[in-house]
C-alpha cells in the first residue's frame, strides 16, 4: 500500500442527501463552496440529478466536471458486457480524478444520498485510497428520506431491515421478501413489473409503498397496489414497513 502524497489534493466523497437542497449538511455545503474541482456522475446529454443539488452551493471560479455514463441502464454486474463496459468508464472516471489530485488540486465528488451507501462513489473510492488522502462526508439516505417524506415508520423493536435491489431476479425478490420483517426496494425502473409480481407473491403487496423523487418537488408518494403503470424512474424506491414490538 502506498502513502498518500503530502502533496497531493485531498479527495471529498461527499453525499447531498435525497434530493431536497435543504437536506444538503452544514459540512458538505462547505467544502462544496470551497474546493476548486467539483465532479459528479451523470448520463449523456442530462445534467447530473446531484448537479442540480450541487448548483446553489458550489463556487462560481469551480471547475465543474461530469463524468457521463456509457449506458443508461443498469443490469446485474454479473452480465459480461455491462461489466466490461462499466469497468473500462471507472478506470477513466479514476485517471480524470487523479490528474487533478496529483496536480495538488482538492476534489468534492458528489453524490445524492450517502456515499458509501450504494454510492457509485464507491468505485473511485476503492480505485484512489491507497494513493491519495480521502475524506467521506455522510449524507442523508435516499431511502430514510423517502419514508421521511411519506411518514411511514419502517422498524419496530427487534424489526430486521432489508435493503432489496430491483435488479435481483424475482425469485430471489420473493425469497428475501418473504424472510424480511421490513424491507425497502430499490433501482426500480423497468423492474418495477418484476418487482410488483415479487412482492404480490411474497403476501406483501397490501403494505408496499411507492416513493418516486422523494424530498423533491416532484414526489409521487401512494399505496403500489393503486399505481396504475409499471413506469417507474430508476431511483425510486418500495417501502415494506415492519411490524415487530411496540409498547
Amino acid at each position: 500500500m502506498n502513502e498518500p502524497n503530502a502533496t497531493s489534493g485531498r479527495l471529498y466523497g461527499v453525499g447531498l442527501g435525497p434530493g431536497d437542497p435543504g437536506l444538503v449538511t452544514v459540512k458538505a455545503a462547505k467544502i462544496i463552496s470551497s474546493v476548486p474541482v467539483v465532479a459528479y456522475f451523470a448520463k449523456k446529454g442530462a445534467k447530473g440529478r446531484a448537479s442540480v443539488i450541487l448548483d446553489r452551493y458550489i463556487a462560481s471560479q469551480a471547475v465543474q466536471m461530469a463524468l457521463c455514463y456509457p449506458l443508461t441502464t443498469e443490469t446485474h454486474f454479473c452480465n459480461p458486457a455491462y461489466a466490461q463496459e462499466m469497468r473500462a468508464f471507472y478506470k477513466e472516471a479514476e485517471q480524470a480524478i487523479s490528474d487533478h489530485l496529483t496536480a495538488g488540486r482538492d476534489v468534492a465528488f458528489v453524490c445524492e444520498g450517502d456515499p458509501l451507501f450504494y454510492g457509485s462513489f464507491m468505485h473511485l473510492h476503492i480505485r484512489l485510497k491507497d494513493r491519495f488522502e480521502i475524506e467521506i462526508v455522510p449524507g442523508i439516505s435516499g431511502i430514510s428520506g423517502c419514508w421521511s417524506a411519506a411518514r411511514l415508520p419502517m422498524a419496530w423493536g427487534d424489526d430486521v431491515l432489508s435493503v432489496i435491489p430491483g435488479t435481483l431476479p424475482q425469485e430471489a425478490l420473493i425469497r428475501k421478501l418473504r424472510a424480511a420483517d421490513a424491507a425497502v426496494i430499490i433501482k426500480i425502473g423497468a423492474n418495477l413489473a418484476k418487482i410488483r409480481a415479487a412482492i404480490a407473491e411474497a403476501g406483501r403487496l397490501q403494505d408496499a409503498i411507492y416513493v418516486a423523487h422523494g424530498t423533491s418537488e416532484a414526489q409521487i408518494i401512494l399505496p403500489l397496489a393503486d399505481k396504475p403503470d409499471d413506469g417507474a424512474p430508476y431511483f425510486s424506491s418500495v417501502l415494506i414497513p415492519g411490524q415487530g414490538r411496540r409498547p
